[in-house]
């Protein structure tokens, strides 16, 4: 681990190269353990991050996975929407599990509330759009960051005012759009509790505090949310989420210069899902897409929502090496692949629009729990190796089970 931390620097961030549901938060709690500062940059609470640890799963919407390392400041940067009950109850589960977190706790006060109308107005949009919606989680991220852009949303530094008739009005107009019915005296009641229990970790202006804990040396942690696919300008688009989940949102997110960044981690699975609509070109619908499901786990930490299931796309997974530098992989979950004979990998896209593929040899093996590269069955260590030739890339995690222990560490 000493080796790899020391190629990484003080400044890293750990981001989805796919369309998120990596295990991203079992890179960020392992890795946490080892940073002064974790922080996250973007999203709301449409993320689900899963750790699990001495057999314990903790799961994670908004607070950062590496928020399980007692004592780390903890930061949640201005590029988020913030669902204000959410948080407060995953602060509770925190603190009920033994771990002190409000005294550690610092949220942006640029950083945007998710009232329960945006959840109505995200619900409404999406039935409107019928057999054409994308997919959306229904927690209302898009409807906030779209009152962020039009300059009439509530900042978390806002929280502690008379936000009555602003609310109001705001409820006026959604009628009139929508016909939704704000109820307004519960979202103040929402808002008024989050106060009292937040005021004292809502930071005025985090890249000023942000850079005091570097000027002081410490060093910094960066999680993302989703992944780099669906990104808003850079994704799949329409079917994207509505935030930066790159590299360069992290930064910005956070309000963090890009020449104090040292390393990006590529979270990657050793196979690929999705959740919601849009193009997944080596989606496996047969019963192999189907166990590759079962044995992964593959439903939704936020919305229990089964996920699509295939392969990996190479030139999908170099797109996002690209446009975020990564400095290496993380891949996860390659004990899912144990019970596969030959392991279908796209290479290309054909001259029909379809997929090139490339079959490799299966293991037929249990790699569940190992921790050393050599302990992998050759076929696959050539798996692994394959894929950082094609991709360019080298793979410094290796994932081999849920737990925080379960993973290799090249």
């Amino acid at each position: 681990m000493q080796s790899l931390l020391q190629s990484l620097g003080p400044v890293t961030a750990v981001i989805g190269a796919q369309w998120g549901d990596e295990g991203k938060g079992k890179a960020t709690d392992i890795l946490g353990e080892h940073y002064d500062v974790i922080a996250r940059a973007c999203g709301g609470a449409n993320a689900g991050h899963t750790v699990i640890v001495k057999g314990k799963k903790h799961v994670f919407h908004l607070l950062p996975a590496g928020t399980l390392h007692a004592g780390k400041p903890v930061i949640l940067g201005s590029g988020m929407v913030i669902h204000l009950p959410t948080l407060l109850e995953e602060i509770k589960t925190v603190e009920d599990a033994g771990i002190p977190l409000m005294d550690r706790l610092f949220i942006s006060g640029a950083a945007h509330v998710i009232c329960e109308y945006h959840k109505q107005v995200d619900g409404a949009l999406e039935d409107r759009r019928g057999r054409g919606g994308i997919g959306t989680t229904r927690r209302g991220i898009g409807p906030a960051y779209m009152d962020k852009a039009e300059r009439v949303g509530i900042r978390m530094e806002q929280i502690t005012e008379n936000l009555h008739s602003r609310i109001e009005e705001r409820a006026k107009t959604l009628h009139a759009w929508l016909g939704i019915t704000v109820n307004i005296e519960k979202e103040l009641a929402e808002i008024r509790m989050a106060a009292d229990i937040l005021r004292s970790c809502i930071v005025s202006h985090m890249p000023l505090f942000l850079h005091e804990f570097l000027k002081k040396g410490k060093t910094m942690l960066l999680e993302g949310a989703q992944a780099s696919l669906l990104d808003i300008d850079h994704g799949t688009y329409p079917y994207v989420t509505s935030s930066s989940t790159t590299v360069a949102g992290a930064l910005q997110g956070l309000g963090l210069p890009p020449r104090v960044l040292t390393s990006s981690i590529g979270v990657t699975k050793a196979y690929c899902t999705r959740v919601g609509s849009g193009v997944f070109l080596t989606e496996d619908l047969s019963e192999r897409g189907e166990r590759l499901r079962e044995r992964g786990g593959e439903y939704g930490a936020t919305t229990g929502r089964p996920r699509r299931c295939g392969w990996l796309h190479l030139p999908e997974l170099k797109y996002s090496a690209i446009l975020n530098g990564f400095t290496c992989l993380n891949m996860t979950k390659l004990d899912v692949l144990d019970e596969e004979e030959e392991i279908p990998v796209g290479t290309a896209l054909s001259s029909s629009g379809g997929v090139t593929y490339k079959n490799l040899k299966g293991w037929k093996q249990s790699t569940v729990g190992m921790t050393d590269f050599k302990q992998l069955p050759s076929a696959a260590q050539e798996y692994i190796r394959f894929i950082e030739q094609e991709v360019g890339v080298p793979i410094r995690l290796i994932g081999t089970g849920p737990g925080r222990e379960e993973i290799i560490v090249r």
